[in-house]
Order: structure tokens, then sequence, then C-alpha cells
């Protein structure tokens, strides 16, 4: 008899949904880390994430599957942005979602609007280079800018359960792991803060985005936080050759010296590089995140290779899900029937039990999520 994997899932990180009816074109952009619309001539649909959306989500909305794509939109708009929201995350079945706030926040629904709109209880995960950045606007001199910063953080951060870097995204991982001085922050803030209140809107400067990573490590430990990490696969800002989470170690050292955890999410397709340094470092954990859904028929696959070498009680659940209620509920379903497909084979082979295999997915679902945030 398959296990049962029906428990509700703490999705240690998703964005808020947009609220609002979207059209094919705008759909379709939702659908691709592009955020372009695909060549003349294609569709976003024709790809292992449309697949899955066609297969799996249709139903939801009351169609067969396989639907055309524009027949998936109408039925979407017919029924309406608010009731498929709420559809799609109640099947999701989560019993809290952590959410990163700090990407197109003015698209997306905050985390009290997430609970008003689907019923799920939601916290706030703070962005490191987002509030960088407000500060970097507000007008502050460069040798204030350290304490501007710290403070900015704090207060962002005050009823937050984590943090996150996408230090990915400005430059990549092989970044000096030791603090600047004050005199190099200053010295760098004063470069970089004219460009920002000129009208630059991005956090890229190298000097300030360890400062800030530092800055955030004081932080978390204070505050007993996990800072989260974006690995890997990405919009195409991400240089994902520089991505590769082995080139942090050393900074993991100095983060386990403080007491701080890690969190690698998505790590595709450095998910195994990912298991590896969750199985070395006592201070690392990781998911497979928004990669099961983009890969649809391949989700198994690849959180089976996440299993192959790390600890259970360091990898945790997350959909990544931003803007559509689909990738909430993708996430989740594909997630869960990855995970009963691997443990099904385990106990068939004689390498689980069906009591082990439950207290597996009880790990991973949300007992190692519970332990490492400060939920209470």
């Amino acid at each position: 008899m398959p296990i049962d994997v029906s428990l509700p899932l703490i999705d240690h990180h998703c964005h808020g949904l947009v609220p609002r009816d979207l059209t094919r074109r705008e759909f379709e952009k939702m659908i691709s880390e592009s955020f372009v619309d695909a060549p003349a001539g294609t569709s976003h649909f024709d790809a292992p994430v449309g697949l899955a959306i066609r297969a799996r989500c249709a139903p939801l909305l009351g169609l067969e599957s396989f639907p055309a794509p524009d027949a998936y939109i109408e039925r979407r708009a017919a029924l309406g942005a608010a009731a498929v929201n709420r559809r799609f995350v109640e099947a999701a079945n989560c019993s809290l979602l952590l959410i990163d706030t700090g990407f197109r926040s003015d698209d997306i629904l905050t985390p009290a609007g997430m609970t008003a709109a689907t019923g799920a209880p939601a916290r706030e995960v703070v962005r490191i280079e987002a509030i960088a950045e407000q500060v970097g606007r507000s007008g502050v001199g460069a040798g204030d800018y350290p304490a501007a910063f710290a403070d900015a953080l704090a207060a962002a951060a005050k009823d937050a359960v984590g943090l996150k870097s996408i230090v990915a995204y400005r430059g990549g991982f092989a970044f000096d792991p030791r603090p600047p001085t004050r005199a190099e922050v200053v010295t760098a803030a004063g470069c970089w803060l004219p460009e920002m209140q000129a009208g630059r809107t991005r956090m890229e400067e190298s000097t300030l985005l360890r400062h800030g990573l530092w800055v955030a490590a004081d932080l978390a430990r204070q505050r007993k936080l996990p800072i989260q990490f974006h690995v890997g696969y990405g919009d195409r800002d991400a240089r994902i050759h520089l991505n590769n989470p082995s080139l942090l170690m050393d900074f993991f050292e100095e983060l386990n010296r403080l007491g701080v955890n890690v969190v690698l999410l998505h790590c595709y397709p450095f998910h195994r590089e990912a298991g590896y340094l969750a199985e070395v470092f006592p201070n690392v954990f990781f998911d497979v995140g928004e990669i099961l859904h983009y890969t649809g028929a391949s989700a198994s696959r690849i959180l089976g290779e996440a299993l192959e070498l790390a600890p259970f009680t360091k990898q945790l659940y997350s959909s990544d899900a931003f803007g559509l209620g689909e990738f909430y509920y993708l996430g989740a379903l594909l997630f869960r029937n990855a995970l009963r497909t691997h443990l099904d084979r385990w106990i068939a082979d004689g390498m689980c039990s069906a009591k082990e295999a439950e207290r597996i997915i009880r790990l991973i679902a949300a007992e190692n999520t519970r332990r490492i945030y400060p939920l209470a």
C-alpha cells in the first residue's frame, strides 16, 4: 500500500500571488524564468512547466487534462483571479507560508494579504539586498550608510522569521568571505550612493554586498534567524556558473562559528552539491524548490538525486511559487508524488520501513522547518 504523503506542508520559501486576472501573454511570461515573450511562433506552454500546468492544474479548474492554452486561460478568467488563487493554494495544503517580500513587491500580495485571500497563515522573510537598495535611495550619506543599513535591516526584520540573500544574482558566490572594514564600506558607499540617488535601482557593489551579508549574519545570530541563499536556477540575471554553492564553503565555516543556519534554495543543477554541503556542514540545509514544477515530468528524478546523500534532517520543502496559484499547487503535488515514489521503492527494496518512511516525510515536510525557523 503506498505511503501517505497528504500531511500539511510548511512552504518555507515562496512569494505572494498576483491578485488580478491575467492575459495569456502575462500568464506565459510568469511561467518562464525568462520573464519575456516566447520567440515568435512558439509558446511557453510548450515546456515541461506548461505541460505540467495543463496536465495537473486544468482539472482543478473544471477542465479535462491537456486543454488548449487559450481554453485554459479563458477558464481561469471566467472563474476570476481570487477564486483561482484560493482554489490552488487550498489544494496545496500548506499549514504555513514563509514569504519573501523583496521581489516585485508592488505586484503581489503581502503576507497579510495572502492570508486574507487564501486562508493560509503567512510569515515574512526579508530580502537583504532589497533593504540595502531602500537605504541607498533614502539620501543617506556614505559615512552614515553602515549604521543606517544595520538599523533598517533590523527594523524590517522585526517580525520576520528569516533573511534572504540574492547575491547569486549580483555577482555570484566567488566573493571574499571576510567582512569588509568600516572604511572599505564607507568608501564603497561613497561611489555607489550617488548612482542610486540618481535613479539606479540595484545593489551590485561587491563590498556592500559582503557588508550586507555580515550585518545580516550578526542579526541572524542575535535573533536565531536562518539566512536563505538563492542557488542555481533562476532568471537570466543569475550568473549560473558562479552560483555553485560549494564556492560558499569558507563563508559557511564562518557562519557556523556564529551559530547561524543557512538554507540553500532551489539548487538545480547544483542539488547534489547542496546535498553534500548539508552532509558536511552542521548549519547547512537545502531544498529543490521551484525546479520541481519547472521540470514537471522529471521532478521525481531530481528529488531522488537530492535524497541520495543528504541527511533527512537537512532537507526542507518549498515551492518558490511567485504570482500564480498554480505554482503553489504544482510544487506541493509534485513534491508529494516524488517523495512517495522514492520511499515506496525503498520499502519494496527492503531499504526502509513504512514507519521510517513516515518519519522522513514528517521531517522534510514540516519538522525541519519548525526546528530552524523561529515560528513560535
